[in-house]
């Protein structure tokens, strides 16, 4: 990649959707910005009523390698996911399963959501940007 292009992958996790004692770190991952945000509205019973919102981008290309590694540290019940983009590619992931699909595919994001719902994700939270 040369000087001046967009990082290849960019997304956040969400701090509490980190199991206890999980540690995620990938190499050439830079941290753009992190934010505490009240959520107390939309979070579930289940959720802290406030999200610390990680961001993160890198140069690599490794989407695979990304996406397992945050579907190996998220919580697997409460509902919780993260996801990022690799250029034109939407990556979904939820602990032990990953959706990768282009931006704009109506179906590769319904499956997305409906295994969202499958594993308790809230329908309102069920929100990502394409």
């Amino acid at each position: 990649m040369s000087k001046g292009d967009s990082p290849v992958i960019t997304g956040y996790v969400i701090g509490e959707s980190l199991r206890t004692g999980a540690v995620f770190e990938r190499p050439g991952l830079r941290i753009r910005r992190i934010s505490r945000v009240d959520v107390s509205a939309g979070a579930t019973a289940d959720q802290s009523p406030a999200w610390t919102f990680v961001e993160h981008e890198t140069d690599s290309d490794d989407v695979t390698g990304l996406a397992d590694a945050l579907a190996a540290v998220l919580k697997p019940q409460d509902g919780w996911y993260t996801d990022f983009t690799a250029g034109d590619e939407r990556v979904v992931v939820f602990a032990g399963k990953v959706f990768r699909y282009r931006r704009g595919d109506a179906a590769g994001r319904a499956e997305a959501i409906a295994y969202g719902r499958s594993v308790g994700v809230p329908e309102h939270q069920l929100d990502w940007k394409e």
